[in-house]
């Protein structure tokens, strides 16, 4: 079955929903989603979106700086400028769109403060900033007739010359995207979706990882999709481990101890409940994420224990309950008081600071395509992501491609001589347990010697077990039915060989990548 849209949407998180919105004032788009609309990374994000608007103590200049500095120097000031000047704008959308951040009694935003910021900049709503976001956009795009959701369906190629019979590699000069094959996991038919513009909007690769805060949908799909069309993908090795995920072994995802808690004044301690973050940083527990996941790492490493704590009982208990109130929920329902007792947390990998390369419009290198969100790689992070930027950067940046790509589909047509998807001579894999078990490998392989802390002898032993996995997947995807679990083990692969050979190509220690072979000068 064959398809046709203006606007094809691949994900459903903030970023995708957003620029659907805005696109379908100029075209009819297609929102695709993987299983349901709510279950995106973006309903996972506790602490909030971080904009300047109390500008008689901030200013844009002051956040920039903050970003830059959280990046390691490695962000683009392009961008960085971009999404701080962009931010007040996106947040009256968000307003008009319903999103109901916290006031104080006089109207103006309840700002928290996160590790990194030098001001108070992060609207929220209570603990749960990203699921009020969701449902907000959610409800918008449900009352809009230019969108079309598709839910239950799953990219799994996007279309280039290279399905046309020609031959594509990463010197071919313009390959250009004609949407994409999407398997409609319900009826279990692959489908051909056209479209004038293909928008990757996937999220992030924290389901690589044993260990992660991310919902599990969060594979890598559009990425490694844009990697085998020959797309240029960067900054991958820059993996960003949320230093305080509650630790409840057999829980996946982890349950995230949003950074606010620390803003709010909670103090990391060691498993003998000792402070410890004034041997690694002066700002103590509100250094930035990379600097405290690594302090969290060498105490657990060094005392042989699998978590440290965060301790908040020292503040107000009425005061904790009315700002963390699900948090309090979630960890009293596991006997933990936050009031009385003390947390227990370890890092989990949490945001994918590259992706995607992309333009100032999210135009990536393959010619109608772009890419908005955590999977795309705008600059803006460089080789860590300040807490709260990443979603206002994708609104900012999901307003941009909108308007680039309204402008640009008016030049072009769609593409007649799509074949369907040739899945002749397949079957459907008769052993699942081959998939599940590879998928298990990828997730040992990259949080034992792809994690925090690495080193050339972690990263050769990650590249030559990856490379027994790609070749075995490889295989068995040429012989296999589409389904959701052989392509998602596909693309953990791609994504994980990414992470580690951009890692490799890294020869110091900057940023979220630490190497024990590049000390710090």
């Amino acid at each position: 079955m064959t398809h046709q849209f203006d606007y094809l949407v691949i994900g459903s998180g903030i970023a995708g929903m957003s620029f659907a919105l805005k696109a379908a004032a100029t075209g009819r788009v297609a929102l695709i989603c993987k299983t349901v609309m709510p279950e995106a990374n973006t309903a996972l994000a506790q602490g909030g979106v971080a904009s300047v608007t109390n500008l008689e103590v901030d200013c844009f200049d002051k956040h920039i700086r903050d970003t830059m500095i959280a990046g390691d120097q490695l962000s683009s000031p392009d961008a960085v400028r971009k999404v701080v000047e962009g931010a007040p704008g996106q947040i009256r959308q968000l307003v008009d769109w319903g999103v109901d951040f916290d006031r104080r009694d006089d109207g103006t935003f309840d700002l928290h403060r996160e590790g990194g910021h030098s001001e108070f900049r992060i609207l929220h709503h209570a603990d749960n900033t990203g699921f009020e976001i969701q449902e907000s956009l959610i409800e918008q795009v449900r009352k809009c007739p230019a969108i079309t959701v598709f839910e239950n369906h799953f990219a799994i190629e996007i279309i280039t010359q290279h399905h046309l019979g020609k031959i594509v590699t990463r010197r071919t000069p313009d390959i250009t995207c004609y949407g994409a094959y999407i398997l409609d996991c319900v009826a279990g038919r692959v489908d051909t979706f056209l479209a004038r513009a293909t928008i990757m909007a996937t999220g992030g690769v924290g389901a690589v990882y044993t260990t992660t805060t991310n919902p599990l949908v969060a594979t890598g799909d559009g990425i490694a999709m844009v990697y085998r069309a020959k797309g240029t993908v960067r900054d991958m090795e820059f993996i960003q481990f949320h230093p305080t995920a509650l630790y409840h072994p057999g829980d996946r995802p982890s349950f995230l101890i949003t950074e606010a808690m620390r803003g709010y004044g909670a103090v990391l301690r060691n498993i003998n409940g000792e402070e410890f973050m004034q041997k690694y940083d002066p700002r103590l527990s509100l250094a930035p994420r990379d600097i405290v996941a690594r302090a969290i790492d060498t105490e657990m490493k060094q005392s042989g224990s699998d978590h440290v704590y965060l301790d908040v009982t020292h503040k107000d208990a009425d005061d904790t309950r009315r700002h963390f109130p699900n948090i309090y929920a979630k960890c009293l329902s596991l006997g933990i008081d936050i009031t009385k007792d003390y947390i227990p947390v370890a890092p989990a990998a949490h945001y994918l600071c590259g992706g995607i390369a992309v333009d100032t419009n999210g135009e990536s290198s393959i010619r109608h395509l772009y890419a908005v969100g955590e999977c795309s790689c705008t600059g803006l992070h460089g080789g860590n992501r300040l807490a709260s930027n990443s979603l206002i950067e994708a609104v900012v940046y999901a307003d941009s491609a909108s308007r680039h790509a309204a402008e640009a589909i008016r030049h072009i047509d769609y593409r007649t001589d799509v074949p369907e998807w040739d899945d002749k001579g397949t079957s459907h894999p008769e052993e699942m347990v081959l998939i599940t078990q590879s998928t298990k490998e990828v997730n040992q392989i990259m949080s034992t010697y792809v994690g925090i802390v690495r080193s050339n002898l972690r990263l050769d032993r990650a590249w030559n077990r990856l490379d027994i996995l790609y070749e075995e997947t490889e295989q068995l995807f040429k012989c296999s039915k589409a389904s959701r679990q052989i392509c998602e083990l596909r693309n953990i692969i791609n994504v994980g060989y990414l992470i580690m050979r951009q890692a490799k190509e890294r020869h110091e220690s900057r940023g979220l990548h630490f190497s024990l072979d590049y000390p710090r000068n």
